[in-house]
């Protein structure tokens, strides 16, 4: 097999992917305007229902665009050598092949971060505005964005760099050095995720004693369900939507209420939520997505190790020079169906 036709081969992927989720996006939407069930007529508001479908296909619609946007991007970079291009700027800084990486990926991600953005402040200003779930202020915005690219920089900088400094050290049999990492911070960050990421972004407070504790208590306690750690999450600071989710494991076990759910609902219908979501530690849930996803990450990387080598990987994406960095993003688009 050549260069060109592996290029050929990316192509037809990323097209055929692309066509396949617009297909069932428009099936989909063919029902955004059928009636309420009769059966579901005394739970749901008509006013409300339409409303809810009327978002939906509005999104639907702002979805069509922001991907093909992305499609032609995407293909645009590929055809134009863009690979090379960046690759060629990552050089010139360094010889470092970790270093050569990092510079590579950042360049990638912040600018496609950049050139994203507009697509975000019109989906947070324009359609969540409205509809009336927007509380985000342009603030927020900013800084929500500088927070996570920092994240992206420090945690997704430092993971790239010890993958390929175990390429560099082990050549083939890097994968499971770089599946051992991996799983230790999936699991690390399934367990604390709440505790050390979530106050970056949110302000947490444990739910006080009152009606609403006790019930919930009453409820654990009735399921045979130990719960200590409930807290409010302040999430009517960025939009009036309702939620609530179970988080971690073991000790570190806890569900969080969004302060907007609280608000809106009656004790017992929050109880029903916290039921919903203790149901999926019930069903060990958390535990099975995560054990699959890292045997899932464990076959990938393997897959990964038998072909990164392969200099037809970095020239097939246009890139003259082979180098792990490059390899990555050629695999990454080769094996999206396999992984889908």
């Amino acid at each position: 097999m050549t260069a060109q036709t592996l290029f050929y081969i990316i192509i037809a992927i990323i097209i055929i992917n692309f066509i396949k989720d617009k297909i069932l996006d428009a099936i989909n939407a063919k029902h955004y305007n059928d009636p309420i069930p009769k059966e579901l007529n005394d739970v749901y508001d008509e006013e409300e229902y339409k409303k809810s479908q009327a978002y939906k296909a509005t999104n639907y619609r702002f979805g069509i665009w922001t991907s093909l946007f992305s499609l032609v991007l995407t293909l645009g970079f590929l055809f134009l050598d863009g690979f090379e291009y960046v690759d060629n700027i990552a050089r010139s800084y360094s010889d470092n092949p970790i270093n050569i990486g990092l510079i590579f990926f950042g360049i990638i991600m912040i600018t496609s971060d950049i050139i994203t953005t507009p697509f975000a402040y019109y989906k947070t200003f324009v359609i969540e505005e409205r509809f009336g779930f927007n509380k985000t202020t342009k603030k927020t915005f900013v800084l929500d964005k500088l927070k996570g690219l920092l994240m992206m920089t420090i945690i997704g900088g430092g993971i790239i760099a010890l993958i390929i400094w175990f390429y560099k050290i082990t050549g083939n049999q890097f994968w499971l050095y770089a599946w051992g990492i991996v799983t230790v911070f999936t699991v690390f960050m399934n367990m604390f995720y709440s505790r050390l990421i979530v106050p970056l972004f949110n302000k947490q407070t444990p739910l006080k004693d009152g009606e609403l504790r006790n019930k919930i208590s009453n409820y654990a306690e009735s399921v045979g369900f130990s719960l200590s750690k409930i807290f409010i999450i302040d999430g009517s600071k960025r939009s009036t939507k309702a939620n609530a989710y179970f988080s971690g494991f073991g000790s570190e076990k806890r569900v969080t209420l969004y302060d907007t759910l609280v608000n809106d609902l009656e004790d017992e219908e929050i109880v029903a939520v916290l039921a919903h979501e203790v149901g999926h530690y019930k069903r060990n849930h958390i535990i099975f997505n995560l054990v699959t996803s890292v045997l899932l990450t464990g076959l990938t990387l393997y897959v990964l190790s038998v072909f990164i080598s392969n200099p037809l990987l970095s020239n097939a994406i246009g890139v003259e020079t082979p180098s792990f960095h490059v390899g990555l993003i050629a695999f990454g688009l080769l094996y999206s169906p396999i992984s889908e």
